[in-house]
């Protein structure tokens, strides 16, 4: 078995190959919350690199609810022709392509205006950034059964732009991860206490999205192989939920790690752990192919055909590359034509942890920039640049953001 192989979902359709373009935050929606032509430039980039899946940056199934003031949101049809326009891009290269759905929870930045909802009232702990995040309130039953009808029409709707399926995003600290974790979970209801309860919020969200979508629009969940914080989400409760997600008709899980408090994903941990250089999560993903009834795709640090390659024969389905191919779009043509290139961007070892990460972020947000503009990617821009002109560009994505949303309840 090697990358290029061809895999088959249990839905019935075909992935041409084993890589995947995993999903990266672009923030490149247009003033309607909408994708942009810049986001289509930027899909197109990847349409054409050769990669066997596409996943979008985060959708947000509520326009109240976002990871970033330049996310695109799909809450009803009134921009469907652009997401058709959208997906006809993703496709054109023979890719499936997915929409990763999402809300964030209490991961929404304060200066969106937003009530911030979570299973509970626990602020985040990110030292000095926390002032940017507001204490969450603790969801009511009616605001969750709110989010999963959320979910189910978004999937919806993507499909009828043209998808082929969504991700049910449930890791990186976001709302069904905050479900999932006891630091951030301390309901007593049907919602909390044993892993059977914290898991329920995703499982209804799959059964609900399942209820609404065709037996052939693949639906696939994220989930984090650990939050790595101590007495959080585990490698076991993960094991133990693909589990319960083997009951269900789900075509793909995606194991990657990490919040905003512990960016595992970014290769950082803060339980201690030490991560791999490279594939930072795949002796989790190997450990959860024993149990799991559906392929695996594992994410997180890939950048050489080696490594991939190893990654799949070792029994993990899939590989999803970030970083890697936001730098080179054309890298999975590049190793079916010999060429072993291996793109990186330089570390960033600055004191400041929480700073380094908001700067290594701001990084890979510059390259997505840069292609979106049909330009050439620059790995060794200054890290500081990158973050400064990612700040400038959120204020005015605040801005616009506001600017709608008044326009919404106008």
């Amino acid at each position: 078995m090697n990358v290029f192989d061809n895999l088959m979902l249990p839905n019935g359709s075909s992935i041409k190959n084993r890589i995947a373009k995993a999903a990266m935050e672009e923030n490149m929606a247009d003033a309607d919350q909408a994708p942009s032509a810049e986001l289509m430039r930027l899909y197109q980039a990847w349409a054409d690199g050769g990669a066997g899946l596409l996943i979008t940056g985060n959708v947000m199934v509520d326009g109240r609810a976002m990871t970033g003031p330049g996310g695109v949101v799909l809450q009803n049809d009134r921009q469907l022709a652009k997401f058709k326009r959208w997906a006809q891009v993703g496709r054109s290269g023979g890719a499936q392509f997915w929409l990763q759905i999402n809300h964030p929870g209490r991961q929404m930045q304060a200066n969106l205006g937003q009530k911030t909802w979570a299973p509970s009232a626990v602020p985040l702990s990110m030292g000095s950034l926390s002032k940017h995040f507001t204490t969450p309130y603790a969801m009511t039953a009616e605001v969750i059964a709110d989010v999963i009808g959320r979910f189910a029409r978004t999937a919806q709707l993507g499909e009828q732009a043209g998808f082929t399926g969504v991700e049910i995003h449930a890791a990186h600290g976001y709302l069904l991860s905050q479900f999932l974790s006891p630091l951030t979970n301390q309901r007593t209801d049907e919602w909390g206490g044993s892993l059977e309860n914290r898991a329920r919020l995703l499982l209804e969200v799959v059964k609900a999205v399942r209820a609404v979508v065709s037996a052939q629009f693949a639906v696939a969940v994220k989930l984090n192989s650990a939050d790595f914080q101590r007495g959080g989400f585990s490698a076991e409760d993960a094991r133990q939920v693909v589990e319960l997600l083997n009951e269900l008709d789900v075509d793909l899980v995606e194991l990657s790690g990490g919040s905003y408090e512990a960016p595992a994903m970014q290769g950082e941990a803060r339980d201690g752990r030490t991560l791999a250089r490279e594939a930072y999560f795949v002796e989790f993903a190997r450990d959860i192919r024993k149990v799991a009834r559906m392929p695996v795709m594992v994410t997180g640090g890939v950048r050489r055909r080696p490594i991939a390659e190893q990654v799949v024969q070792s029994g993990v389905d899939m590989v999803g590359i970030g970083t890697a191919l936001a730098i080179d779009p054309n890298l999975p043509h590049d190793w079916l034509q010999g060429r072993n290139t291996a793109p990186e961007l330089p570390p960033i070892t600055w004191k400041n942890k929480a700073m380094a990460s908001l700067a290594s972020m701001a990084v890979v947000k510059f390259q997505l920039r840069k292609l979106s503009q049909a330009r050439q990617p620059n790995p060794k821009v200054s890290p500081l640049r990158a973050l400064v002109l990612q700040q400038i560009g959120n204020a005015l994505r605040t801005r616009q953001y506001r600017k709608w949303v008044a326009g919404q309840s106008a």
